[in-house]
């Protein structure tokens, strides 16, 4: 590995000492791993395949820790192997999310109801294959909903399930205050993302997970859900951007376009494999993201409704937000 790059990008990107020195030696621990399995190659030419079989290690040795896959993709991003850094990325995204929905229904109806709900249901652990998600979502939301009313579910789910840090969203919410009106921001916030995906094509960088190409970027101009948002009245209407939209604009089955388009990594590969069916009532997660943004935009408490989710057999994922009247 090269350990001189990696550290100056870490150093670069305000790491401390000591944790840049914890992710120089996970990265060293999977060449370790790869020259004991007989591949004589440094990390940055390792496969997806090479990566999970070093999860399953890492589980099965108790060292599958949140740094120890964050370290993993971010030499693979430095090192440009896209398909390592997706592979990587892959158990940490949104990984809290069963784990914080246990801990809600805790705190909502006591933790021996809680114990109750779920009995008989692991909670899996980090570094799970994505393809075994899907079952333990269902099962999990099987037993919410057939346990409690729908509208506790929803409340449960609205505010989404993911751990999402106040500080990354009060950029847009400077914006959004130097903007005469709602109006403005938005088209203000559309032609910020045309630029940032752009900027990403020529620098030859992914967003998020995805390749961004001459075809995405008019995909996106041509959706202003997606763009950045339309607003109706007192009601925001916003679509998510496809998770992997290169290849959901390529694909002409509509069972893999619903998979290409979905984000979550507790359901996405039970649209593709059919084996499972997932609950609906899950994207109210999805819609408490969105609504996250523009909650910390207006500084304020708000409501989104699911419109539209590839659960449902649509073909992307649409909300709406509802607006206070002070904004307008």
């Amino acid at each position: 590995m090269d350990k001189t790059a990696f550290r100056s990008y870490l150093q670069g990107r305000n790491f401390p000492e000591e944790r840049i020195d914890q992710f120089v030696a996970s990265v060293k621990d999977f060449e370790e791993f790869l020259r004991q399995s007989g591949k004589f190659i440094p990390p940055e030419s390792a496969t997806v395949e090479d990566f999970w079989a070093y999860s399953a290690t890492l589980i099965q040795n108790q060292l599958n820790t949140f740094d120890n896959y964050y370290a993993l993709a971010l030499y693979a991003r430095l090192m440009k192997n896209n398909p390592l850094f997706v592979a990587a990325v892959e158990p940490i995204d949104g990984a809290e999310a069963l784990d914080n929905l246990y801990n809600k229904v805790g705190a909502l109806v006591g933790e021996q109801r809680r114990d109750e709900i779920f009995q008989g249901i692991q909670l899996p652990v980090l570094g799970t294959p994505s393809a075994l998600k899907p079952r333990i979502t269902q099962a999990m939301l099987e037993r919410l909903e057939s346990n409690l009313d729908p509208e506790t579910c929803r409340q449960l789910l609205a505010p989404s399930l993911r751990d999402l840090p106040d500080e990354g969203y009060l950029p847009e919410r400077q914006k959004f205050l130097e903007c005469k009106d709602l109006d403005e921001f938005l088209v203000r916030k559309g032609d910020d993302f045309i630029a940032e995906l752009e900027a990403i094509q020529r620098e030859n960088r992914l967003y998020f997970t995805q390749e961004i190409t001459d075809e995405v970027i008019a995909f996106v101009q041509a959706h202003p859900e997606i763009r950045q948002g339309v607003r109706q009245g007192n009601i925001i209407y916003e679509a998510k951007i496809p998770y992997m939209t290169k290849e959901y604009l390529a694909e002409s089955d509509p069972q893999m376009r619903r998979y290409y388009a979905c984000h979550c990594m507790w359901v996405r590969e039970a649209i593709r494999a059919g084996d499972v069916q997932v609950s609906p009532t899950f994207c109210q997660c999805s819609a408490g993201f969105h609504k996250k943004y523009w909650e910390m935009v207006f500084g304020q408490p708000l409501q989104a409704d699911v419109l539209e989710t590839v659960l449902q057999g649509d073909m992307w994922c649409k909300f709406a937000i509802h607006l206070p009247d002070n904004v307008l």
